[in-house]
Parts: structure tokens; sequence; C-alpha cells
């Protein structure tokens, strides 16, 4: 565990953000589908239209990181995203729907872009991959129990408590916000990192500097294959098991929690192990762990279905394990590449063309490959997962620092 300080408050807004994603985003679909009158396509096509037009919400907001400060830009992204929940009540066609969805996760993208700024300020160099795993473990924890809480608010309560759970949600954002504004990170990033004739130079850069950076790039391109493999929780997993083994659709909820549990047990101390070694070398590994965990989940649908059961169990232990090696280390590494006085440009690219693309293209891209088959969407991503080893020669890589 690293040193935590004075920097209790950015932990709690950290849990608070992770608590209510977990709350809403499993269940905002089956909140507009008792709610209005839409269908349930309609629900869904609402809301992917809001999350594809926030794809650039990021490249608004990395300069702004950069010129005030990743505190105040998350904190004013939770009150957005915190107003968005609250108007989801008034929510009742199309378009309010898409509109209100957008503002949400143009608020969830603001935070985002300014994450890993905020763990920088209250990191060092030499426990910042610490850091981001204990964040990471924090995430697990407060999406696995605000999902927990909201399937029983929607089984005990219904829809009307599902409007109490929107207000709760709203206020808990605000609270974030004002943990972030009164924050006072220890210890803060050294203010010689950005040299005082650095600073107007760094604000009248655009974004064609970070996209001329190869070695960075190549990070992106590396991630993007893991925010694939990450989207195979929430996309691919419940709906490949019920045409693999009919009648256990219960798996996958198990799974889920297995994958919860352990990641939330054992970041952070996979995190320290992590920090001892070379990032690009650590990355490696965890493409080929996955790469591994989707040949057993293929295998899970050619063979008979007692072993199914074992195969899919083994390949999520593989795959869980693989989450915990890359995570702190991509993130670590993401802040590393990215100079100072423009890390907030840089984490934004970061957190376009790999999350927030990535994120939208998944349900098409697995849906598509598992029509064409069932082991399709698995050897693809095994494929994609052991090419992305190729792009992992970063120069700029830095030495482990334990």
């Amino acid at each position: 565990m690293p040193e935590i300080g004075g920097n209790a408050r950015f932990l709690t807004a950290g849990a608070i953000d992770s608590l209510g994603s977990g709350l809403l985003f499993a269940f905002q679909v089956v909140y507009f589908a008792r709610t209005t009158s839409m269908s349930l396509v309609q629900v869904g096509f609402a809301l992917t239209v809001a999350q594809l037009l926030a794809i650039p919400a990021p490249a608004l907001f990395g300069g702004l990181v950069d010129r005030f400060g990743p505190r105040l830009v998350a904190a004013v992204s939770n009150l957005v995203a915190g107003i968005g929940f609250l108007s989801y009540l008034l929510a009742e066609q199309f378009w309010h729907v898409a509109v209100l969805g957008l503002l949400v996760q143009v608020g969830i993208s603001g935070y985002w872009t300014s994450y890993g700024s905020l763990v920088a300020l209250a990191s060092t160099e030499d426990n910042r991959t610490r850091w981001f795993g204990l964040m990471q473990a924090l995430r697990n924890a407060g999406v696995g129990l605000g999902g927990a809480i909201a399937a029983v608010v929607v089984g005990v309560g219904g829809t009307g408590w599902l409007h109490w759970l929107l207000v709760a949600n709203a206020v808990s954002y605000a609270f974030a916000s004002w943990l972030l504004i009164s924050w006072r990170p220890v210890p803060q990033e050294a203010p010689a990192a950005v040299a005082d004739d650095e600073a107007p130079a760094a604000a009248k850069v655009g974004y064609g500097v970070v996209l001329r950076d190869r070695a960075f790039l190549r990070l992106v391109a590396v991630n993007f294959v893991f925010v694939l493999d990450a989207m195979v929780l929430s996309v691919l997993l419940a709906i490949y098991i019920e045409r693999t083994v009919p009648g256990i659709i219960w798996l996958a909820g198990v799974l889920l929690t297995v994958n919860t549990v352990l990641v939330s047990l054992t970041q952070t101390s996979v995190s320290a192990w992590v920090e001892r070694h070379r990032p690009h070398r650590v990355i490696a590994l965890a493409a080929v762990l996955n790469a591994v965990a989707f040949a057993a989940f293929a295998a899970a649908g050619l063979v008979p279905g007692w072993l199914a059961i074992a195969a899919l169990t083994a390949a999520m232990l593989v795959y869980t394990l693989a989450e915990v090696v890359q995570s702190p280390a991509v993130s670590s590494l993401s802040v590393a590449l990215a100079p100072p006085a423009l890390r907030g440009r840089y984490l934004a690219v970061f957190q376009m063309l790999s999350w927030n693309v990535g994120g939208a293209l998944a349900p098409a891209l697995f849906t598509t490959l598992l029509s064409w088959g069932r082991v399709w969407p698995w050897a693809v991503l095994a494929a994609l997962s052991l090419l992305s080893t190729t792009l992992l020669s970063l120069r700029a890589a830095p030495a482990p620092t334990a």
C-alpha cells in the first residue's frame, strides 16, 4: 500500500465515483425501460448515440487540465455527471435520453481524463504504480457494491425506489466534487516540473505534439486492445455462456463476482510486484495471459458441459490475473510518458482513442464476431493480444524505481 498521508479526500472521491458507476450504469437501461414509453431497443439505441457523441469529449478537457489543473476539471465534471443523473427524472422521450445520457457521458469523460493527473498529484514516481493499483482496487469494490445495492433496490423497491437512487447518486457526485476541490494533495508534484517559461508555450500547444509522439501512440494502441479485453465482462461473457452451455447463465454472475472480489483483494499486492519490473515487460506478460485466457474461453465452447464450466472458471482466473497485472502498469506508464506541462492533453488522447473508442466499438464488434461462430470473438481477441506485444518497444519506458 502506498502512503496515503493527506490524500484521504481523493481516495474517498474516487470510491464515490466508482460506487455511483455501479449504482446506475448497470440499471439505467432498466430504469428508462420502466419509466418511459420507449421500447428496450429504443433505450439501448439512445444510450449508444450518447456514448458515440461523447467520444471526442476528452479532447475538450485535455487543455483545461493543463491550464486549470486536474482537481478543478474533475470536480466540475462530477457536478456535470450528477446533474445529468438527476435530470434522468425528467426523461420521457428518445431525445431526452440521448441528450441527458450525453451529459452524463461528458461528465464521466471529464473525470477520467483528469484521473491520471490526479494520481500524479497524490503520488511520487517511486509509488505511482501502487497508487494506481489502490485506485483500481477501490474502483472494483465500489462498482461491485454499487451494482449489488442497485440490484436490491430494483428487486425490493421497484421503480419508485429507482427515483430515489438517482437523487442519492446525484448528491454523492456533488459530495465527491467538494472533496476534490477541498483536497490539498500530499505530496504535490514539484512545481519545478513545469518551468515558468514553459507554461505559456504549453498553453498554446495543440494535440499535434501528442499525435507525433510515436512511443505514446504505441501505448495507446496497446491499451485499445486491453479496453476490448475489458469489455468482455460487460458485453460478451453472459451471451457467450448462454449460447455455449444453455441453462447455466447464472455462471456469468458468479464469474463476474469472482473477478470483482479477486481484483479488489489482490490488486494492491500485485501492484507492489509490478512496480519492481520494467513496465513494458509486465504489459507484455499481461497480453500473453489474456491470450491464454481467451483460448480457454474458446475451449469451453468445444467440450462437454461439465468440462465447459471448468474451462470457463479457469479462463476467468487467468483473465483476472492479466487484469491486475496490466492495469497499474499501463496507467503508470501513460503518466510517465507524458510531459508534465502537457499531461492533460496526453491523457486526453489516451482516454479518447483507447477507452472511448474501444468502449463504443466493442458491442458491435463482439456481437458481429459471435454471429459468425462461438470461437470467433476469442480467436480475434487472442490474436490482437499477441500482436500488441510487438508494439511495446517504448523508448521512453522508465526503468524500475525500486
